[in-house]
């Protein structure tokens, strides 16, 4: 059994709860997710199954959707709702405009500074260690891009938006960024992943589902990992793919970027991951070991 497995994952499950159920229903060891989800947060965890735990490293690329809740006037350690409360108080709430501002201020390739409870790593170590430690630790800024905020509705003192983003870009630092700009504090109350990449939440089959099903039941469920590539693909010859496998190199007159990765296929099946580098093109990693 290989591919990948569309989970909805609900609150109050971690990202390896869900890894640990399949792993239960299937009896495969072999499972992995690509990009966690924290316990409260809600959404789409593409959960990879036997060989396709080898395709996370680019799935973790693929842009990801959010619908979030955020709620001004007070701020936690933990930058959302869950955490303990550090300020609380009655502020006046800035004019719709300017809080329309302020969230788009943060589109773009921008620096952002993790929460220290998340699980970046400094020095070998996760950052909710040295917070749970009560330990200081310097946290630098990443460079993270977000596609667009869009803003659904403001009441009061909530706000609801929409926003897509890459990889490493959290949530919550936005709605704790946007309230000190604002001057109000703000802190995330509601958190969904609609989209990561081409898996959809109204297409996700919930884990509490999947933990009462069967085996069979979660084959049917599975999709082929090489379908969720968002590569170009070419097509080789049989000569050509035996080469690539064999980690030779051959050459393309066809125009792509520099280092740019392909999906190559041969005679309809895929081969594997490929890297385009001045006309010639070198396995990355390959999926199809039987080709003679």
């Amino acid at each position: 059994m290989q591919g990948i497995v569309n989970v909805f994952k609900p609150q109050n499950f971690t990202s390896h709860d869900c890894v640990a159920i399949l792993r239960g229903v299937t009896g495969i060891k072999k499972i992995g997710h690509t990009g966690t989800l924290d316990p409260m947060a809600t959404g789409v965890l593409p959960c990879c199954i036997g060989k396709a735990t080898r395709i996370i490293e680019y799935l973790d690329n693929d842009l990801k959707e959010y619908e979030c809740t955020m709620r001004m006037g007070m701020t936690s350690d933990t930058m959302d709702i869950w955490g303990n409360i550090t300020y609380t108080e009655h502020v006046v709430i800035p004019d719709d405009d300017r809080i329309i501002r302020t969230l788009k201020s943060f589109e773009g390739n921008i620096e952002q500074i993790p929460p220290k409870y998340s699980a970046v790593r400094v020095n070998g170590r996760r950052l909710y260690e040295y917070a749970r430690a009560g330990k200081d630790v310097e946290i630098r800024p990443r460079k993270v891009m977000i596609q667009s905020i869009d803003i659904q509705s403001i009441v009061n003192d909530e706000i609801r938006f929409k926003m897509k983003c890459g990889k490493g870009t959290y949530v919550r630092s936005v709605c704790h960024d946007a309230g000190e700009l604002l001057g109000t504090g703000a802190v995330m109350t509601q958190l969904c992943r609609t989209a990561n990449g081409s898996f959809k939440a109204e297409d996700a089959v919930d884990i509490r589902e999947i933990k009462d099903s069967s085996a069979e039941l979660v084959r049917n469920m599975i999709r082929p990992f090489y379908d969720s590539l968002h590569f170009r693909k070419i097509h080789v010859d049989h000569k050509e793919a035996k080469a690539l496998s064999d980690g030779k190199t051959i050459y393309s007159a066809g125009v792509f970027e520099k280092n740019e990765k392909l999906s190559v296929y041969t005679d309809g099946f895929f081969v594997g991951v490929c890297v385009y580098n001045e006309g010639s093109i070198k396995a990355h990693k390959i999926f199809n070991t039987e080709i003679i």
